[in-house]
C-alpha cells in the first residue's frame, strides 16, 4: 500500500470555465451562477483595494 492511498483526495472545483454545462439541472446551473457571482464581488472587492493602494502610493511620490 502507497502512502498516497491514504491521503483524503481535493474536492474538485465547484466550477471549471468552460466544462460542459448539459448535464446540469437549472437548480445546479442558478447555484453555481451565485457562486461566480459571490466570487465576481470578491475579485473586484480586492481590485478596489489595490487600485486605492496603487492611488495612494502614487501621490506619495509626486512631485
Amino acid at each position: 500500500m502507497f502512502d498516497d492511498d491514504l491521503k483524503p483526495r481535493p474536492k474538485p472545483p465547484a466550477h471549471v470555465l468552460g466544462q460542459d454545462l448539459s448535464a446540469l439541472s437549472v437548480h445546479e446551473l442558478a447555484e453555481r451562477i451565485a457562486l461566480l457571482k459571490i466570487e465576481i464581488a470578491r475579485l473586484e472587492m480586492d481590485m478596489g483595494v489595490k487600485e486605492a493602494s496603487k492611488s495612494a502610493a502614487a501621490s506619495v511620490f509626486k512631485f
